[in-house]
């Protein structure tokens, strides 16, 4: 199977005050029963203050439709609707990756991740200008202002999504999310 036909499902719910013990105990049994579903990948649950961000992923777009149309699911929803103040809210997402992977109990602290796409992206801030100037000498319709903005940006952006993050990341994974 191709990674990038990773699909991701990301459901939010919003859990009314004095629920969230009977709701715990609903997406523990949801979470089991999803991961007996064909491409089911794994799952994150993000908790804050009464929201939780589900997040599940799948091999595939017909895997993941092979879920949302089951009727297990179907059913875990209608029983865990009194419960939630908003709905159920879902999106879906083709490939999605996550800089900082969420964990069962919760994120990195915001502070790590300011220190950690600093870290990465200063270096490349100071290197990746100085690469494009030899092409602005030569075409200097690109070094316009916003024409050498644009590319210098684009190039830091690409570096640090596709190749960096996910590197330094994973290097400070204990770091980010001590156990």
């Amino acid at each position: 199977m191709d990674e990038l036909e990773v699909v991701t499902l990301i459901v939010r719910h919003r859990v009314k005050v004095g629920q969230e013990a009977a709701y715990e105990k609903w997406l523990r049994r949801t979470t089991q029963i999803a991961s007996t579903y064909p491409g089911h990948l794994g799952v994150n649950v993000m908790r804050d203050a009464g929201q939780f961000v589900c997040v599940l992923r799948f091999a595939g777009t017909g895997e993941l439709q092979c879920w949302l149309d089951s009727s297990a699911r179907r059913s875990l929803i209608d029983e865990v609707r009194p419960l939630l103040a908003d709905g159920d809210q879902t999106q879906v997402e083709a490939g999605r990756e996550f800089w900082f992977t969420p964990s069962p109990v919760a994120g990195p602290a915001r502070w790590k991740q300011v220190c950690i796409t600093f870290l990465v992206i200063l270096p490349l801030s100071l290197l990746v200008p100085p690469l494009w100037q030899p092409l602005f000498a030569r075409l200097p319709w690109l070094g316009g202002y916003f024409t050498s903005n644009a590319l210098i940006t684009l190039s830091i952006v690409l570096l640090v999504v596709y190749l960096f993050m996910p590197r330094v990341t994973a290097f400070f994974a204990t770091w980010l999310n001590p156990r």
